[in-house]
């Protein structure tokens, strides 16, 4: 499956950005997806995930009340919708999916990757 994500940009501090990932190629439904950031200088870490059927999410401690996770089956894509923006959410935003049952948060056990999304968030 292909991935392509978008909607990042500048916002200011406890503002808000939805960004979206729209997969092509094989069937989407199938696919349990991840959204994951990465800063300069910082590992790759988990920021939320949803199961193939949209029944189950996940999310990083840090991010939880403020994120929420979706997936629209019939458009092929998942969004996550970011809400009090802090200076620490400022990183690269990709989205990733693996073919599996668990909403795992370790990025190895995701096999697709999209192009990052940069999303700065000033103080």
């Amino acid at each position: 499956v292909q991935l392509q994500a978008s909607g990042g940009g500048l916002v200011q501090a406890g503002g808000s950005l939805r960004l979206s990932c729209t997969a092509s190629g094989r069937t989407f439904n199938v696919y349990v997806m991840g959204w994951f950031r990465q800063a300069p200088g910082k590992e790759r870490e988990f920021v939320a995930g949803i199961s193939w059927s949209g029944t189950s999410t996940n999310y990083a401690d840090s991010v939880k009340g403020r994120f929420t996770i979706s997936r629209d089956g019939a458009k092929n894509t998942v969004s996550l919708q970011m809400n009090s923006l802090k200076p620490e959410d400022t990183a690269a935003y990709y989205c990733a999916a693996r073919n599996g049952d668990n909403v795992a948060t370790r990025a190895v056990s995701y096999s697709s990757w999209g192009q990052g999304t940069q999303v700065t968030v000033s103080s």
